[in-house]
């Protein structure tokens, strides 16, 4: 069982950018489904970005892709988000997650959620 911490939040301008850190602990770290997920204000979670072990590969939500970059370092026990160019639709907490993959229901979260990161974007 894996547990996650998120950091890096905070306030940045539009067009700025902002790299968020997860850090785990667990013994399956190396071979988990890593994602991070958002909530933004009003809206449902949705994933954002998910990386397979290895880290070679990767998916990404249409509306981040080209402009967030996930990433991870199995030795720290760590995954990352690089947030560039972002947009006030990008506010919302950030959630990192271990996925699981089940049958007839796809990847999905597995485990309690944590308190997640905050992002704003405005100006």
């Amino acid at each position: 069982q894996v547990q996650f911490v998120e950091s890096g939040g905070g306030l940045v301008q539009p067009g700025g950018s902002l790299r968020l850190s997860c850090a785990a602990s667990g013994s399956i770290f190396r071979w988990s489904i890593l994602s991070w997920y958002r909530r933004g204000p009003g809206k449902e979670r949705e994933l954002v970005a998910r990386i397979f072990p290895g880290g070679i590969t990767t998916m990404y939500a249409d509306s981040v892709k080209g402009r967030f970059t996930i990433s991870r370092d199995d030795a720290k026990n760590t995954t990352g988000l690089q947030m560039n160019s972002l947009k006030p639709e990008d506010t919302a907490v950030y959630y990192c997650k271990r996925d699981s993959n089940i049958y007839g229901k796809g990847y999905v979260p597995s485990g309690s959620w944590g308190q997640g990161t905050k992002v704003t974007v405005a100006s």
